[in-house]
């Protein structure tokens, strides 16, 4: 249904105890033809035995693109399945790993919600019916909706899918976790090694406790809010006593009170321990919570979370109701009644009433807190732990294979099986899908709604940019200050400059103050790096630093004053700037290999990228494996060499960040009886803004698009890999910008899904064309064969070119570019693609119209020029396990990221 819908939404979520099945659109056709097809496919799917190895697991040969004799033994057999794959590369996530192994041993009953590989292959295909069959009936469904299409039509609509039904047996277990009145208990597994992090803080350990029952919604909301203020923010006391004391550089992945079952869960715990400290972990815990039992709760810092309740409920977002299921349906099947969670009025009110009580937060913290009924779980680091995976794996193989007399006895039968498969896929790539339901381009308005917006200039040449729109009171602020000529070597550092703002303080305030500030006065505010491609242009781009904050109309100069107090006062020469600074450089040393696994074709991306335009290389340095590569090289600095250089680097940006007179630029969403006052209260903030026009000359060379090779392999710690291959195109405003697109749409769904995932086993693939970027590119993520998938990349120009595409396969295309187009906004994004990337309305029309217009012979005379003619320019770059695969011999080169340590032991040639 994706290429025959307007959605902005669909998906399937697996949780450890129910699965979830959603949908958005704001099309009322296209709500009643995905709500028919939704009902249908999971109540009566046809579950057949090919779709079952498929997307589950089977045994088969290596590469399914080759023909194989029975008694060859030239390609290997392995385990293969496209969930099978996702998991693999899912449980390379060692934070992931961490998460479920805690998740398995604490609440034995629910299940692993993506599953384990080790375990997935003791599933068969009679097991999968028979849960089908146990569980998926309409006495075992919970359904939600929301949206201002007519209830009463998807009643009637539910009830004629259901009412053949009968009434059956409900699954009414609630999942408990252990008990802990036996108390304290420890538990310990093993885990893999980070490579980018120091041998010597490999451990992640957490202490956990069971709370209240998570029915009382009054309770749990109050358990909530004590869990924020026990954690949340550079100044919360459990922040200090275990990561400011250097304990870890960061939270274990299940921090925090977790209400997603029938009894609550608060935990707490690091990652980067070193395995002396792990004892000290839990000491520090049990002190800092004595502590906080004898001093109490900052009444100020109860303030500052309510207020952050009510900006939420004002906070007018796009995805407002998807966020509300979310919410609700954990609690839902354990037992919670939706309804109560929804009085959130009232839930507030009972949490005001119960705090007035002197004791009330401490009391709660000394009924489930102070006591030894806790679980400790540690997992320690295990260099073969990789090495045994494998091990296990070839094992598991081994014994299915003389469970079936033999691997020479199976090839045979298992190769006829794949080549049946590899038929069934290929005769499915083909199929009738006419009586799929199905939205048409005629439903496309061919005229976009248009969002008012108006420009003025404050006094000193600053220009605005205004949207009057329905806010509930609420200001939302964003400016652009474009920075001209940043060296290379500032701009690395940008994303740590970004983060050493809401970090450091100022020589008047501490960092705990100015949060309690900003969650007191603001719904939050935010300094990051902005870079954006001219429209017209894809070798120019502009660079600078974006500033953002929202308040409520009354508080926006307080939001104003926050934001300059953070960018010019922060003090980068105070006594504690060094290890704050080496703190958060931990920090995201620690979480950065497990980043790159839950995206890895995005890294991968954005390295081919920085190849081909300015814009793509400031991606790559900004956010790519450039700048994991350098945040792990400065984490790792011995603490004898300092970071005194870093520190004055980052003290030249706070100078730069601001001094373009020319080039600041500031936009305001609000409703219209504010403006006068957001006008006033501008003008007093960018007259104390020290916007001197002066830009310090550093000399510095520019990095090139040179530097970065055409075929790239970085050997990572993971069981499957990340690939990407990027080509130049055109910019925005070019006719063949929006042929590209279709493009893009029309290889993804019809030819690499099938190729890439169906038949290649990789948990996903495709192209993409960004307009504004000018680049088009190809990606396979949690992939067992890039070689294979890069030859099915290869030849994507000349299939498309060759293809003779129907007028079906074009509007299915179309849709699926306007799926994007015409998705929903919150009011904060309105007009802000005008003021952040400089296309107007005018420009934003024109494509509208370009992409309405889109014929076949467009398509074929795109693919000609830029995928076959373009592909000697294409760059490539693959992220995975160490194998004989990518050589030097075949134009590869290898790229491994290293700590400090191990390039200074590296030998000079």
């Amino acid at each position: 249904m994706l290429p025959r819908s307007l959605s902005n939404f669909m998906n399937a979520f697996t949780s450890s105890d129910h699965t979830s099945y959603p949908f958005a659109t704001t099309n009322q056709k296209d709500f009643k033809n995905l709500l028919s097809v939704y009902l249908d496919a999971t109540l009566n799917p046809l579950l057949n035995e090919n779709d079952f190895a498929q997307e589950g697991w089977r045994i088969g040969p290596a590469n399914p693109g080759q023909r194989h004799e029975a008694t060859s033994a030239v390609d290997p057999l392995v385990f293969k399945g496209v969930v099978y794959n996702e998991m693999k590369g899912q449980m390379s996530d060692a934070s992931y790993l961490y998460y479920i192994m805690f998740q398995d041993h604490f609440i034995p009953a629910i299940n692993n919600s993506g599953g384990d590989p080790r375990k997935m292959t003791d599933l068969t295909y009679a097991d999968l019916k028979e849960f089908h069959a146990r569980n998926y009936h309409p006495s075992n469904a919970k359904l939600f909706t929301y949206g201002n299409f007519p209830l009463a039509d998807h009643i009637m609509e539910i009830s004629r899918r259901l009412e053949r039904f009968s009434r059956s047996r409900r699954d009414l277990e609630i999942k408990l976790p252990l008990d802990l009145s036996v108390g304290p208990l420890e538990h310990r597994v093993k885990g893999p090694i980070d490579p980018l992090v120091d041998n010597n803080t490999q451990y992640k350990t957490s202490t956990s406790w069971l709370m209240g029952d998570t029915s009382d919604v009054a309770e749990s909301f109050a358990l909530r809010i004590m869990s924020t203020l026990l954690l949340d923010g550079y100044g919360s006391p459990l922040y200090r006593d275990l990561i400011e004391s250097g304990l870890g550089p960061d939270w274990s992945p299940n921090t925090g009170y977790d209400a997603s079952g029938k009894v609550g869960i608060f935990s707490v715990g690091l990652i980067g321990v070193k395995g002396q400290d792990v004892r000290k972990v839990k000491e520090n815990i049990t002190t800092s919570l004595q502590k906080i039992r004898l001093e109490g709760f900052d009444q100020g810092k109860v303030d500052g979370l309510l207020h952050q309740a009510e900006l939420g409920l004002k906070h007018n977002t796009a995805n407002f109701g998807m966020g509300i299921m979310q919410r609700l349906q954990p609690g839902w099947f354990n037992g919670v009644d939706p309804l109560d969670m929804l009085a959130w009025n009232d839930i507030v009110n009972t949490f005001k009433a119960n705090y007035v009580r002197p004791g009330y937060l401490e009391d709660l913290l000394e009924k489930y807190l102070l006591n030894d009924k806790c679980l400790t779980f540690t997992m320690e680091p295990d260099e073969d732990y990789g090495a045994k995976l494998i091990e296990e794996e070839n094992a598991r193989l081994l014994g299915k294979l003389r469970s079936m007399g033999g691997e020479s006895e199976a090839r045979a039968q298992l190769i006829r099986k794949e080549t049946e498969l590899l038929e069934a896929q290929s005769k499915a790539s083909t199929e009738d899908l006419s009586c799929l339901p199905s939205v048409h381009v005629s439903d496309i308005p061919r005229h976009m709604e248009r969002k008012i917006v108006r420009d003025s200039e404050t006094e000193d040449g600053v220009s605005v940019q205004w949207r009057e729109a329905s806010t509930n009171g609420l200001t939302y602020f964003r400016a652009i200050s474009t920075l001209q000529g940043l060296p290379p070597e500032l701009r690395m550092l940008m994303p740590l400059f970004t983060d050493s703002l809401m970090r450091l303080g100022t020589k008047d305030r501490t960092m705990e103050q100015l949060e309690d500030l900003i969650k007191l006065k603001t719904g939050g505010i935010a300094v990051s790096y902005h870079s954006t491609t001219s429209p017209h242009d894809i070798q120019k781009s502009t660079e600078g630093l974006s500033l953002s904050g929202y308040a409520l109309d009354g508080n926006v100069s307080a939001m104003y004053e926050l934001l300059g107090t953070i960018i010019q006062e922060t003090d980068f020469e105070g006594p504690d700037a060094e290890s704050r600074i080496r703190e958060l450089l931990q920090s995201a040393a620690n979480s950065a290999l497990d980043g790159i696994a839950g995206a890895g074709h995005s890294y991968a991306r954005r390295y081919t990228e920085a190849a081909l335009t300015p814009q793509g290389l400031l991606n790559e340095q900004i956010g790519g494996l450039t700048q994991v590569q350098q945040t792990a090289l400065l984490a790792s600095r011995p603490p004898s060499e300092g970071l005194g250089d870093v520190l004055s680097k980052l003290q030249t940006i706070q100078r730069l960040a601001l001094s373009s007179s020319s080039g600041f630029r500031t936009a305001i969403t609000c409703g219209p009886e504010a403006v006068s006052r957001n006008s006033s209260d501008l003008g007093k903030f960018l007259s104390n803004l020290d916007r001197s026009p002066t830009i310090p000359s550093i000399e510095c060379p520019e990095a090139s698009t040179t530097m970065y090779d055409a075929k790239t392999f970085f050997p990572l710690p993971y069981q499957v890999y990340y690939s990407a291959l990027s080509l130049p195109t055109v910019p925005y405003t070019h006719p063949a910008s929006a042929p590209l697109q279709v493009l893009s749409q029309l290889l993804t769904h019809k030819h690499l899904h099938h190729e890439i995932r169906e038949k290649g086993g990789a948990y996903g693939g495709g192209a993409y064309s960004r307009g504004l970027s000018g680049l088009f590119g190809f990606y396979s993520y949690r992939d067992p064969n890039p070689l294979n998938t890069f030859k099915i990349i290869q030849d994507a120009g000349r299939w498309a070119r060759d293809k003779k595409w129907t007028e079906q396969d074009l509007e299915e295309a179309k849709l699926s570019v306007f799926q994007g187009v015409d998705a929903p906004e919150s009011a904060s994004e309105e007009g802000m693609t005008r003021f952040l990337s400089g296309v107007d309305e005018d420009m934003e029309q024109r494509k509208r119209e370009q992409l309405l217009d889109v014929k076949t012979q467009d398509v074929a005379e795109v693919a000609q020029t830029y995928l076959v003619d373009g592909m000697a320019k294409a760059r490539v770059a693959v992220l995975g396990e160490e194998k004989d695969l990518f050589r030097s011999a075949d134009g590869w080169s290898s790229r491994r990221l290293q700590l400090a340590q191990d390039m200074a032991s590296e030998p000079v040639d």
